[in-house]
């Protein structure tokens, strides 16, 4: 009987997909599905107490349940609801293995891209902070987007000292609004805004962390840049080269051809695993064993 992973996203229904995968280490078949409720919170809660107990982990997909700033963790209330519904089964929102996953991620790719003073856009540190300090840990050049690209504000931040105490200001509060506020969630998802901060992108070599930020406000001409982030379908990656983007590089491999957000990740780990929590040295022992690398996809053809 195969292990079944199924991540709940409160995003749009558009992008729902289903694969099975076979670990040949762990001799056993794994599902990964995710079901998107196109921003409803109440169908995605009636769905967990659903499946609860039916199903080996669950993914939380399209939002947070946690954000970090330095070693301090805050809980989004909207998320937290979504969680409590999960009595049987454990939950996960992918924040375990963004820290572990994408620091690691970062290391692998230095003989690939040489981090040293690349010019790197996260529009959502706070979302990706363990990518976040493994990017200043390699010496890029990075612009820490969070003011920008999640409360409209043209403050860009370079230093990521900053960012943490803002983050330790703000994030009590910021955690207890409505997510969809913050967030692109449901049709949101699919729709562009184009206005004053496509200049960032102009002024980056990366863009790099959650796909649905970068997607939601990546200008039209975006030749020679490279994206480094997850959950990307077939119909992104047409996004993507129609916008002249270089290369793709996803902290996962690609799975039935798109590669699944970090919630399905860490689910898949702790299904693989049969126990929760995980600890730090559990979660890089399955990441080796299930060789979770990135993938680099080229998306323009070769020149000549």
């Amino acid at each position: 009987m195969p292990k079944h992973v199924v991540s709940v996203s409160i995003g749009s229904s558009k992008r729902n997909s289903k694969a099975e995968v076979y670990v040949e280490n762990l001799g056993e078949t794994f599902v990964l599905e995710r079901i998107g409720t196109d921003g409803s919170w109440e169908k995605a809660i009636e769905l967990v107490k659903e499946l609860d107990g039916k199903v080996d982990a669950f993914g939380l997909g399209g939002a947070d349940l946690y954000v970090y700033a330095g070693r301090r963790r805050y809980t989004f209330r909207d998320a937290e609801r979504m969680a409590r519904a999960a009595q049987k089964t454990p939950m996960l929102d992918g924040s375990g293995l963004k820290h572990t996953l994408e620091r690691n991620a970062i290391r692998l790719l230095e003989a690939h891209i040489g981090w040293k003073d690349k010019k790197v856009l996260i529009p959502s540190a706070v979302d990706r902070f363990g990518l976040a300090e493994a990017l200043d840990g390699a010496g890029a050049q990075v612009l820490y987007g969070d003011l920008i690209f999640g409360l409209g504000l043209p403050i860009p931040l370079y230093r990521l000292s900053l960012l943490q105490k803002i983050a330790y200001i703000l994030l009590p509060i910021i955690t207890q609004l409505p997510f969809q506020w913050l967030y692109p969630s449901g049709e949101k998802q699919e729709k562009q805004v184009l206005d004053w901060r496509q200049r960032y992108f102009e002024w980056a070599d990366v863009a790099a962390g959650d796909w649905h930020f970068i997607r939601r406000f990546m200008p039209q001409d975006m030749r020679g840049k490279v994206i480094l982030t997850n959950t990307t379908t077939p119909e992104d990656l047409e996004f993507m080269r129609a916008r002249g983007v270089a290369r793709l590089i996803t902290t996962t491999p690609r799975l039935e051809g798109r590669s699944f957000g970090t919630n399905v990740m860490e689910a898949f780990i702790v299904a693989a695993a049969g126990k929760y929590p995980l600890s730090e040295a559990d979660y890089l022992e399955y990441i080796a064993r299930l060789k979770l690398q990135p993938e680099v996809t080229e998306l323009q053809p070769a020149a000549g």
